[in-house]
């Protein structure tokens, strides 16, 4: 079933579940976040890649942080499923903002503990070849959507993701993603060692080869 929705394009990908921080600045979507504010209402923000919107996420506003004389502000705004977009309108109605027609997108929650572990376990190993600090986070609490723009994905990939409805086949994906990136900037930490060796006398270990024998032809 379709349904009626006020559009925000962005681009880039917005997942459900994910918090979104946005400066309102255009008076189109001025208007819609005071529309949200008086009747409640959500809103969907479409990716716009490569000129097509075809998938999107609903998403609801969660506080305005700070306002303007302008009348721009900050807001925070949350995700809260996915869809896919079915017709578009530059203004919905008398409003200045867009709108459009989308249909909501099913999910099934099929994600095994053991996706959970070797999903988080990569995401650790890459923070660690990166040198970056993995913030403190339960495992048991992971999902797919738990680190999905902080893994190198491209906005393809994103948008790839987006449209999957099993969680099992997200994090399959995720997982096949990060067993590739991981091994290469490994290898890449290793080389730079090697280049910043160049030049400077090596240390290397001795070898015990007292006991060697060349086999025999």
């Amino acid at each position: 079933m379709n349904t009626t929705l006020a559009l925000f394009p962005l681009e880039m990908v917005v997942f459900p579940t994910e918090k979104l921080a946005l400066h309102i600045f255009e008076a189109r979507y001025q208007q819609l976040i005071q529309d949200c504010i008086e009747e409640e209402m959500t809103f969907g923000i479409p990716a716009f890649i490569n000129k097509e919107m075809r998938y999107g996420t609903e998403v609801k506003l969660v506080e305005v942080v700070k306002r303007y004389p302008s009348g721009a502000s900050d807001v925070i705004c949350e995700g809260l499923r996915s869809f896919t977009v079915k017709s578009f309108t530059p203004t919905l109605g008398e409003k200045l903002y867009a709108g459009g027609k989308v249909r909501f997108l099913s999910n099934n929650d099929d994600g095994t503990a053991s996706q959970r572990l070797r999903f988080y376990t990569l995401v650790k190993n890459l923070y660690d070849a990166l040198d970056v600090v993995l913030p403190e986070f339960d495992p048991g609490l992971v999902t797919s959507y738990s680190f999905a723009h902080k893994i190198g994905l491209s906005l393809e990939q994103e948008l790839k993701m987006l449209n999957m409805t099993e969680e099992s086949d997200r994090f399959a994906f995720l997982i096949d993603h990060l067993s590739v990136t991981v091994p290469v900037i490994q290898q890449i930490n290793k080389t730079k060692e090697l280049i910043q060796l160049n030049g400077h006398f090596k240390n290397f270990d001795p070898l015990d080869f007292a006991d060697y024998k060349i086999q025999d032809e």
